[in-house]
């Protein structure tokens, strides 16, 4: 298939020359008949799976990709319900065991037969899955700013949880779903938050925090775009998740990213991970929120490259 132009210029922008002229379109059908979306990109025979957070595409791999599409093939896709993905029929098929078997169809179809999983976020839980569910794919797992499961028993409680909160936040999502023009109200509302989180990035990023302020847009236009109520269900979805009592048999080789100052998925979820996985690297940034990967390519990209020449298992 001839590599198939995108219109999303920011990335492109953001990326700086070189990679895009690798990176292709393309999609599948899901056996539930669900079209899939996906992107694939870079030059080496050897490939790097991207599992995207909850809101966020390509562009918040931006470092990831400069570092590694010269050496690497790269795969992601958009989550079944979001962006150009389309929706399945009945909203219980966007759990994550749906959207495992979507990555595992893409991997089919490209003859993929084994990869690196790479996590953020949302994408540290589907990373997970697949790790436990299909092993002999799966050479090595870098997560970054994830948890294995119940992501609203620990969200936004940096902490300590409390014990009333998720049922609570349960029927807030209910709720809003069921009331989607207040659910849009309240998305477009939500864009005042982009300055708090400059102002985050000021601390986290340092100078690097304007040249993230078009990436930040970008994602809060995602989030809070067409997509927004499926975006809410998935969050139960990923609740309703957990690979907890899998992790000690997970034998894949991990690298874990945390940020000190994650609230949404809090660092001393990551340090758990680590602890029960047999085979796993455990890297905490104090100066790091949940988007370490934007906020200090310092670090976390010099070890992902340490991470791949030294201990994947290709």
């Amino acid at each position: 298939m001839p590599p198939k132009s995108t219109n999303d210029a920011s990335v492109h922008e953001a990326a700086g020359a070189g990679w895009e002229s690798t990176h292709e379109e393309r999609r599948i059908v899901a056996a539930d008949g669900t079209g899939i979306a996906y992107e694939v990109l870079g030059r080496g025979r050897k490939t790097l799976v991207l599992s995207n957070g909850l809101g966020g595409r390509l562009y918040a791999w931006t470092p990831a990709i400069e570092a590694f599409w010269s050496e690497y093939r790269i795969i992601t896709w958009d989550y079944r319900g979001l962006f150009s993905s389309d929706s399945p029929k009945s909203k219980r098929k966007l759990s994550v065991a749906n959207h495992v078997d979507d990555i595992m169809a893409i991997l089919e179809h490209e003859g993929v037969d084994r990869a690196v999983f790479v996590g953020w976020s949302m994408g540290v839980q589907v990373s997970l899955d697949v790790a436990a569910s299909f092993p002999e794919r799966v050479a090595g797992l870098v997560l970054i700013n994830g948890t294995h499961g119940h992501v609203l028993s620990t969200g936004f409680q940096p902490v300590v949880s409390v014990p009333f909160l998720p049922k609570r936040l349960h029927a807030l999502l209910d709720w809003l779903q069921d009331h989607e023009d207040v659910a849009q109200q309240i998305a477009r509302l939500s864009r005042v938050l982009e300055a708090p989180m400059y102002l985050g990035f000021r601390l986290t990023a340092g100078p690097r925090a304007r040249e993230l302020t078009p990436l930040l847009a970008r994602y809060m236009d995602d989030v809070l775009g067409p997509s927004f109520t499926n975006y809410l269900r998935l969050f139960q979805e990923l609740d309703a998740h957990s690979t907890y009592h899998l992790l000690r048999e997970i034998e894949a080789p991990a690298l874990i990213i945390a940020g000190v100052l994650d609230v949404l998925t809090p660092a001393y979820q990551s340090e758990e991970m680590a602890r029960r996985m047999p085979h796993a690297e455990y890297i905490r940034l104090w100066r790091s929120s949940h988007f370490s990967l934007l906020e200090r390519p310092d670090v976390v990209v010099p070890a992902m490259r340490r991470f791949l020449e030294q201990r994947a298992r290709f």
